[in-house]
């Protein structure tokens, strides 16, 4: 794409969101006032390029209304997801190809239409050694900074707090490199090294046990170790972010007292709404994250809302009003723990394969996702769903990416 082109989908971009405010002004709207959704917008559902089953017109899903206050809300806020890969089915990884040749226009449509301004693209990088996860996570993090290097028309790469103002409005969308493990850091050298590299978040753990502490699924509940303590602390020393989602409740109670800097749980959710689901987080953990100072990411991920049927949008939001009222609305953010399009229209050899690869005790039912907020906007859906709670625009801006903004700039902060 030429500069010029950028350019204009940068005024596109610009001139929407100041038709979406004057539309919101001609409605009446007082955009302060919880509850008022006098005044709607239509917008176009995405095409689910293959995936999920097609209406008339070739696109899943319907066309999808929103008042003009949920709408103002998106388009006008830095949203973040603080997980969300770019893509989790290993066969359209294959065709985008290493430099993203293979992705349709209407896939790259799908990233500008779903108004997340931050992927935060983490994912559990495993191997069969220490050396083998070191040698993948090189290759998942040289293997993002090379999308990014292919487009730059449709991605940067976020290494600052002047990254995440900027991307807002920028006609681009922004990557934060993270990983969903520590087991590539062999000694705290290795933390300088990644960070070099564009790395600026990692969970010590993933569900499992490695030199650092233990995950969430092990069947011993330990905490951090001597080695994990030289990690974190070379970790806060640069200004990478600790991430303690998947960790065992030893290990995340470990971190907050350890970290000098905030602990994020990027992607989570209340232990107590979800039934006892190991990989969610005690009220003893979330306020222990919230004394750091800390910003935790709700997931979207059906067993972690909710241990049985129907589990719906209304239970996912349940997981924000516990938090908020635990600790404050401050320490809310949005972590999906999806794609764009979600984990239920995977192909089914690889959905059955994904299952597969995690423990019984992460208690997968017949669905993952959760309806409604299982496509490319789903912002939209969340954000009209706090417009119901009752959540104020302030509390919606924070949840949608304010709190994670303010929190990495902490973090980030050297």
């Amino acid at each position: 794409m030429t500069r010029d082109s950028t350019a204009r989908e940068r005024a596109s971009s610009v001139s929407r969101r100041s038709i979406l405010r004057a539309a919101a002004g001609a409605a009446g709207l007082t955009l302060a006032a919880p509850f008022v959704n006098r005044g709607r917008v239509t917008l176009q559902a995405s095409s689910g390029e293959g995936r999920g089953t097609p209406d008339a017109d070739g696109r899943v899903g319907a066309r999808q209304e929103y008042s003009v206050r949920c709408v103002d809300l998106v388009t006008g806020s830095l949203v973040i997801d603080m997980l969300s890969p770019l893509v989790i089915s290993r066969s359209i990884q294959q065709r985008w190809g290493p430099d993203l040749a293979g992705m349709t226009a209407r896939e790259e449509q799908d990233f500008r239409d779903s108004e997340i301004d931050v992927f935060h693209i983490a994912v559990g990088v495993g191997g069969r050694d220490l050396d083998d996860q070191y040698h993948n996570s090189l290759l998942f993090v040289s293997g993002h900074n090379a999308f990014i290097a292919a487009r730059p028309d449709l991605f940067v790469r976020v290494d600052s707090v002047e990254d995440l103002a900027g991307v807002h409005g920028s006609g681009r969308v922004g990557i934060m490199i993270g990983l969903q493990t520590s087991s590539h850091f062999h000694s705290p050298d290795e933390v300088n090294l990644f960070y070099g590299l564009g790395q600026r978040v990692s969970q010590l753990t993933y569900n499992s046990r490695n030199m650092i502490g233990n995950g969430a699924t092990e069947r011993v509940d330990g905490g951090i170790s001597d080695f994990g303590v030289a990690i974190v602390e070379r970790m806060n020393e640069v200004g990478m972010a600790v991430d303690v989602s998947h960790s065992g409740d030893r290990t995340t109670l470990d971190a907050c007292e350890i970290s000098s800097r905030p602990v994020l749980f990027t992607h989570s959710n209340s232990r107590v709404l979800s039934g006892g689901h190991p990989r969610t987080k005690t009220d003893e953990a979330i306020r222990a994250m919230a004394a750091t100072g800390g910003v935790m990411g709700m997931t979207g991920v059906r067993m972690f809302v909710k241990d049985r049927e129907p589990t719906t949008i209304e239970d996912y939001i349940d997981h924000f009003d516990h938090v908020r009222d635990l600790v404050g609305v401050e320490h809310l953010g949005v972590g999906s723990d999806v794609d764009l399009h979600g984990y239920d229209d995977m192909p089914a050899d690889e959905y059955e394969a994904l299952k597969g690869a995690y423990k019984d005790s992460y208690a997968f039912r017949d669905k993952i996702d959760i309806e409604g907020i299982d496509h490319p906007k789903r912002m939209f859906d969340l954000t009209e769903a706090l417009i119901r709670r009752g959540y104020t625009d302030e509390h919606i801006r924070g949840i949608l990416g304010g709190n994670f903004q303010r929190v990495l700039g902490e973090i980030w902060e050297v």
